[in-house]
């Protein structure tokens, strides 16, 4: 008999979620595909929502194609309420191709990338890679359509240098982030062999390789000259898999922050309860965390407030709404900002604190730093503690050593934008940062559970928390 055990659906459901996944595009709109087939219908921002919104609707809306915000109204829930809130990043670190692409070194056909984020960079050396994100394409109208692009084969390739010719390799990887972290695409003339060349009707051709254009025109069926402009990122083609001797760990790209984004949209989904729900259920999915968040999409933008502002001013379950609703309801909920957390790593022990060892397999970990690089505190960690404790979901607590940088994330600074408490949380995984990385199987599960929970029973617990 073959040892081979079987591995929890909601981890399976991850790994299809994050191989469709390859952008924030991409993340955003498979989101949106989960939240439809829950029931939640697509508003705008642009439109007025005074007499759409009602009680017991269940609504999202994208901004920018990269992130997204979905609202469940609860059937008891009269205007000035809270919310419950979840939020996470769409993003994760990549190469992203230049404006202008188009590089011819030593008769190689390259792709100039620029770096986002925090990557650890040498680990994009040697991998089969690809390109995805989107593309605005002319219509035979003369609109123009964001459409996703997904090339599913082995497109380019960043060799690293043989060890004969550099005998330190092994002691000290040093290269140029500029000029040796450049995917090659083809050669010259198996380039030129393809018969494409550049054309003067086909506006892309002047910043980009022909032949990659036309790759992108075959992928969305339109021609070379519709392609008007793309942001595209550079993505490992090997898909996430489980592995481990136990079929116990995820190896994956784009963990951080895939895994909190699925994890939040499932728990909003499959939340029960909404006809007694006293508040308003929120999930609020950033781009560019990875990058500081100061963009009209990110966390520190205007996005969750002005949300937030809008269904304070719907009229729900009065006549009409307080001119201070909006005020009243944030000092009536909690932000979860759910975000990766680091495992313990057996090979660097000493980077942990002794006492804070996240591991995989033991659930969620809460967040906390004294310097409030997490906005987590002691009445945030109360009210998942205690849920936790009602549903026997295991948890753990993380801080990093005093002589150890820490990072951040979305929560402190939508904590101060809001003046709302919020609690930083993440699954435990290794490689942050990496083109694969890793986390537990049964974590999916936990996080999952810890955020339903949190959506179903917060108001209650909110209304015995007296804290001012």
């Amino acid at each position: 008999m073959v040892f081979n055990p079987a591995v929890p659906q909601e981890a399976q459901d991850l790994l299809d979620f994050i191989n469709k996944s390859p952008s924030p595009f991409h993340a955003t709109h498979e989101a949106a595909l989960l939240l439809e087939k829950a029931g939640y219908q697509q508003i705008k921002e642009r439109d007025n929502w005074n007499t759409s919104l009602k009680a017991n609707g269940k609504y999202y809306f994208t901004r920018n194609g990269s992130a997204l915000v979905a609202f469940a109204v609860g059937g008891a829930y009269k205007t000035g309420n809270g919310y419950s809130i979840l939020g996470a990043h769409t993003d994760s670190p990549c190469l992203k191709l230049k404006p202008v692409s188009k590089k011819n070194k030593s008769e190689y056909l390259q792709v100039g990338v620029q770096t986002y984020g925090g990557g650890i960079w040498h680990t994009w050396f040697d991998r089969d890679l690809s390109i995805a994100g989107r593309v605005l394409v002319e219509q035979q109208d003369g609109t123009f359509k964001h459409q996703l692009v997904k090339v599913d084969r082995a497109l380019m390739r960043i060799p690293t240098l043989a060890i004969h010719l550099d005998r330190t390799a092994n002691e000290q990887l040093k290269f140029s982030k500029e000029s040796q972290l450049v995917p090659i695409l083809a050669t010259e003339i198996k380039a030129q062999l393809s018969g494409f060349s550049q054309e003067d009707d086909v506006e892309a051709d002047a910043s980009h390789h022909p032949l990659l254009v036309r790759i992108l025109a075959d992928e969305l069926n339109t021609k070379p000259g519709c392609i008007r402009d793309f942001e595209l990122a550079v993505f490992d083609t090997q898909p996430s898999t489980v592995g481990g001797a136990c079929n116990e760990f995820i190896f994956s790209p784009r963990l951080d922050n895939l895994e909190m984004s699925f994890c939040s949209i499932r728990a909003l989904a499959e939340a029960k309860g909404l006809e007694q729900d006293e508040n308003i259920r929120v999930v609020a999915l950033f781009d560019n965390e990875e990058v500081g968040s100061v963009t009209a999409h990110g966390a520190d933008s205007n996005l969750l407030p002005t949300t937030l502002q809008r269904l304070a001013q719907v009229p729900i379950g009065v006549q009409t709404a307080s001119p201070t609703a909006f005020e009243e309801s944030l000092h009536k909920s909690v932000l979860v900002s759910a975000d990766m957390a680091h495992a313990h790593h057996p090979n660097y022990a000493d980077k942990h604190e002794e006492n804070h060892r996240p591991l995989m397999h033991r659930g969620t970990v809460i967040k906390i730093n004294a310097n409030q690089r997490y906005a987590t505190t002691s009445v945030t960690t109360l009210v998942l503690k205690e849920l936790a404790k009602r549903r026997n979901i295991p948890l753990q607590e993380f801080v990093v050593r005093n002589d150890s940088p820490c990072g951040s994330t979305i929560g402190p600074m939508l904590s101060a934008n809001l003046g709302m408490r919020t609690v930083d949380i993440g699954n435990p995984q290794l490689s942050m940062h990496s083109i694969r990385e890793q986390s537990g199987v049964d974590d999916v599960k936990h996080a999952i559970d810890l955020l339903v929970a949190f959506l179903e029973e917060f108001p209650a617990l909110e209304a015995k928390i007296i804290v001012d």
